[in-house]
C-alpha cells in the first residue's frame, strides 16, 4: 500500500468523523466504561499530563445562497388589479380567459384544474357556491361531487336542471389546500371576477350556497342560519339589482339531514318568485 492511498484513507475516515459530529480528539485510546477505576495516585505525585494531540481539521460548510424572498401574491395591490382586470371584461369568454391567465392568487399553485363554470349562459338562476372541491378540482366543473348531485336532485325537484335552467361557479376558480375555508384575501381576489360575472350572466335571480358565499357576496357578517331564506337585492358595480336568495350548500346537508325541510322551503320561495318575475 502506498502512502498517497494511506493518506487517502485517513484523510476520509477523518472526514466521516467531522460529517456524524467527532470533531474533537479526546485520547489515544478508546475509553473502556466497564473498566474497573484505577487507583488513585498519592497527593503528593504530580498530576499525569497527556502529550499533546493535534486538533483535526474541521471541514467549513459550504456557504448556502441565502433563500428568495417570496413572490407578495395576495398583497391589496394584487387584489386591485383584479378588480381592474374584470373591468375590462366584455363578454364571458373573456372573463374566463382572464381567470385562467390569472396569476395573482397562490391557490392556482396547488390546484390541478380552474374550476370557472358549468350549465347554461342567460340561465335565469345563477349558483354561486364556495369554492372546488376534490371532484370539482379533478374534474374542472363545478358542483359536480356528492354534494353537486344531491343539488341537482334538488332542483329536479321544482322542474329545474343545469343543462336547462341553471349556470353555475363559486367565488373562488381554485381548490384550497384540504377544502379549508378559503381566506379573506382570497376570496376578495376571485370576487373581483365574480361580481364581474354575475353582471355579465345577467340572471333572473341570483343564489348563494353556503355561509362563506353568502357573506363574501352580500359583504356582511352574519352567519347562514341568519341568512338562509330570506330575500335581499344585491346592487352590482354596473348598476344593476339582483334579487338574491342565501340557502345553505349542499354539503352542509349532507352532513345535516334535518335541514333539508329548511332548503326545500327556499327552493319552494325560489320557484314562486321566478313565476311572479315571469308573469311581469
Amino acid at each position: 500500500m502506498t502512502d498517497a492511498v494511506l493518506r487517502d484513507d485517513v484523510a476520509s475516515l477523518l472526514r466521516w468523523y467531522v460529517d456524524n459530529g467527532l470533531d474533537e480528539t479526546i485520547g489515544e485510546v478508546a475509553i473502556d466504561r466497564l473498566a474497573p477505576a484505577p487507583p488513585q495516585a498519592p497527593a503528593t505525585a504530580p498530576p499525569a499530563t497527556r502529550s499533546p494531540v493535534a486538533p483535526t481539521p474541521i471541514r467549513t460548510p459550504p456557504q448556502l445562497a441565502p433563500p428568495r424572498a417570496p413572490v407578495p401574491l395576495e398583497s391589496p395591490q394584487v387584489v386591485e388589479d383584479a378588480r381592474a382586470l374584470a373591468r375590462r371584461c366584455a363578454t364571458i369568454a373573456e372573463l374566463e380567459a382572464a381567470v385562467r391567465d390569472f396569476e395573482g392568487c397562490a391557490l392556482k399553485r396547488t390546484a390541478k384544474n380552474t374550476v370557472f363554470a358549468d350549465g347554461v349562459p342567460g340561465s335565469p338562476v345563477m349558483i354561486v357556491g364556495e369554492a372546488p372541491g376534490a371532484d370539482e378540482d379533478r374534474l374542472g366543473k363545478p358542483f359536480v361531487g356528492v354534494s353537486g348531485q344531491l343539488m341537482d336532485r334538488m332542483f329536479d325537484a321544482i322542474g329545474m336542471s343545469r343543462e336547462r335552467d341553471l349556470y353555475i361557479t363559486n367565488i373562488l376558480f381554485w381548490r384550497p389546500p384540504g377544502n379549508r375555508t378559503p381566506t379573506l384575501t382570497e376570496q376578495a381576489m376571485c370576487l373581483a371576477f365574480t361580481r364581474r360575472h354575475i353582471e355579465l350572466v345577467q340572471p333572473k335571480i341570483l343564489v348563494l350556497a353556503g355561509g362563506t358565499a353568502a357573506k363574501a357576496v352580500l359583504d356582511t357578517t352574519e352567519g347562514i342560519m341568519r341568512l338562509r331564506g330570506k330575500w335581499t337585492v344585491l346592487r352590482l358595480d354596473d348598476g344593476s339589482e339582483l334579487p338574491t336568495l342565501p340557502t345553505f350548500h349542499p354539503a352542509y346537508l349532507l352532513r345535516t339531514p334535518a335541514s333539508k325541510r329548511q332548503s326545500w322551503y327556499d327552493l319552494l320561495s325560489l320557484d314562486k318568485k321566478l313565476r311572479e318575475l315571469k308573469e311581469r
